[in-house]
């Protein structure tokens, strides 16, 4: 499993460059996600004044190996190291700014609450808005840290709401939010000797504490154990040295390895591993899961999206509402269970190549589904007792190789039930497999070699396009060219819609760019969907024109605003049509449904020259400028 290793190592390299080069000038990592649309408008009340600004700076003499303690009710923070052999200091600036004006806004400004200080950990600052007075109730507040403490330093930053940026942190970190972004390079880098994902010197202990209720999460390795939780949006990590308890309300989670025990959980977005030691346990809403290397076991579940696992050592126990299940290399007993997906299992590929002895699996295993077919590769030297059983279907439903000897039962008067078994070399540990309506096919590896190897490479391709997608998450500096993944946003003010595009000129013949060469277990998805799964990020790039939607003056008026989700496909002559409305007030989705319906993008075909549709979603977030 090298290339799998090698996927860890360029997306941790991409990853530490991203970060570093974000981490030179102020923040500037933006709360829009990736293909997530804003549509911004003025609010319907009277302009305020310039805004009046101060700045408040210090320097606190202090050690090595100490802790930086920092709470405020409100700012953003960006931390970062001072440079090698310097003097161990604090040094702190903190910029206010408020829209009050006159004599008003000096009196506000004189009264924040700011407190730096040594104590026997380290260092410690607090920060606190001035409370407001009536006649002064309107005004807002904007505030900024910007700290260098000395490398070796642990943090413990907490804000009420504002952006998080660190570089690396010798020490520990614990960095909480309120309703922002959390950016990092590594954490720990005083307990890890030498450098990339393999050094193996880690901190037995929690190294990372992360939390937002409402941002992104992204940091390179961690020393140690790490626990991440965002109300909503994504957690992307480099190489964690310990174990890992990763939680998002809806956003994507993408780990290029977790070393110990690991549970990761969303509510809907995909989650993808690109190598573990250990117990595995992932579970989302709806997402897609993807495994690279386990060497432990796993336990995974999908509310709707299809897992895809490309090799686990130890047990393994996966379920999908609706989504298709890839196993591409089963060593251990296998648990495996979808509604209505594709069931494809390649039991222990490996050892048809590199042994002649018989081989087993070392337990009883599993594969069930409702409506969807189970597709079986077996190697001539595996040792095992088939059990096949198709509830509704006659005998034709089981297909087998002639030298498996499957022996099938006729279905009984009425029932459609059919069974099949057969014994291979003697016997062994038991593999079931049983669909409600599909089909049940069992072949022997050697025939489908060269299927192997394209699943093989489909799936390292997958996850080494996720985790470098994560690597590259981070927006470039001012000045340089947007990554591959920064999407512009959609509109600054409200705009006019163009006239629709009445007749639009044939399609035409595709670029390579354009044809879709799916894995054989994503063509099968297209019969069940009648088109292709594509996320929204890589939909985006498909798109070729996207009025903007009009922010409805009714809204506008009355303050609301809020995101919109749309379940939308791409059809066969290039037009985009909302399927449905996944999430968002019926006001704004009105406004976004009549922008999309006039949306353009580049129709899709697959390797054989047939056009095929795309489903994917598109969000809008409707913003009103303070």
């Amino acid at each position: 499993m090298n290339k799998v290793s090698s996927i860890s190592r360029i997306a941790l390299r991409q990853l530490a460059f991203a970060l570093f080069f974000a981490a030179i000038p102020a923040i500037a990592l933006s709360a829009t996600e990736p293909g997530v649309h804003v549509v911004v408008a003025e609010r319907a009340t009277e302009p305020g004044g310039r805004h009046m600004t101060r700045d408040l700076n210090g320097v606190l003499s202090t050690g090595e190996n100490l802790t930086l303690k920092l709470n405020t009710d409100l700012g953003s923070v960006r931390i970062v190291p001072l440079q090698p052999g310097a003097v161990p200091q604090v040094r702190y600036l903190v910029h206010i700014e408020t829209d009050a004006r006159g004599s008003a806004a000096s009196q506000l400004l004189d009264r924040y609450a700011l407190d730096a200080k040594n104590t026997p950990a380290g260092a410690e600052i607090t920060g606190n808005l001035p409370q407001l007075s009536r006649g002064n109730g309107g005004a807002q507040f904007w505030v900024h840290y910007e700290i260098s403490v000395p490398a070796s330093y642990s943090l413990d930053i907490t804000t009420g709401a504002g952006d998080i940026q660190t570089v690396d942190v010798g020490g520990t970190a614990t960095l909480v939010t309120e309703g922002g972004n959390i950016v990092g390079g590594r954490i720990g880098t005083n307990f890890v000797r030498g450098q990339g994902a393999h050094a193996h010197n880690r901190a037995a202990r929690l190294v990372g504490k992360l939390q937002t209720q409402g941002g992104h999460i992204q940091v390179e390795d961690v020393a140690g154990d790490l626990t991440a939780f965002t109300a909503g949006g994504h957690i992307n990590t480099g190489y964690i040295f310990g174990e890992a308890n990763l939680q998002s309300g809806g956003g994507h989670i993408r780990s290029a390895g977790i070393s110990g025990k690991a549970e990761l959980a969303t509510e809907g977005g995909n989650i993808t591993v690109g190598k573990a030691e250990k117990l595995v346990t992932v579970k989302t809403g709806g997402g897609q899961i993807d495994f690279g290397e386990v060497r432990g076991s796993v336990r995974a579940q999908t509310g709707g999206g299809g897992i895809r696992v490309m090799y686990v050592a130890g047990p393994m126990d996966v379920e999908s509402s609706g989504g298709s299940i890839c196993l591409t290399r089963v060593s251990g007993s296998v648990k495996a269970a979808t509604d209505s997906g594709t069931i494809t299992a390649w039991i222990n590929p490996e050892s048809a190549e590199k042994h002649s002895e018989t081989v087993s699996l070392p337990g009883a295993s599993q594969l069930t589904s409702g409506e969807g077919d189970i597709v079986v590769f077996l190697p001539k030297n595996l040792a095992a007792n088939i059990e096949a059983i198709v509830e509704n279907g006659g005998a034709r439903r089981i297909e087998a190789d002639p030298a498996l000897s499957l022996q099938v039962s006729k279905a009984a008067q009425g029932s459609g039930v059919v069974k099949a078994w057969a014994s291979l070399n003697g016997g062994g540990a038991v593999l079931r497999l049983k669909t409600t309506g599909g089909k049940i096919k069992l072949q022997y590896l050697d025939s489908e070699m060269a299927l192997w190897e394209s699943m093989m490479r489909d799936q390292s391709a997958r996850m080494e396009r996720e985790l470098t997608r994560a690597a590259l998450a981070l927006p470039a500096r001012p000045g340089e060219a947007p990554t591959a993944w920064t999407r512009p946003q959609v509109s600054m003010a409200p705009v006019t819609p163009a006239t629709p595009v009445v007749n639009p000129r044939p399609a035409p013949a595709p670029e390579p760019s354009d044809v879709w060469s799916g894995s054989w277990v994503e063509r099968m998805e297209v019969r069940l969907i009648g088109g292709v799964r594509m996320d929204a990020d890589e939909f985006w790039t498909r798109v070729t024109r996207h009025p903007d939607p009009v922010y409805p003056e009714v809204a506008r008026k009355g303050g609301i605003e809020g995101t919109v989700r749309l379940q939308v496909r791409l059809t066969q002559d290039g037009k985009i049509e909302v399927q449905k409305l996944l999430e968002g007030d019926t006001v704004l989705a009105d406004s976004a449904m009549a922008a999309v319906k006039q949306w353009r993008g580049k129709p899709m075909w697959t390797a054989d020259g047939k056009p095929v549709d795309v489903v994917s979603t598109i969000t809008f977030r409707f913003k009103l400028r303070d």
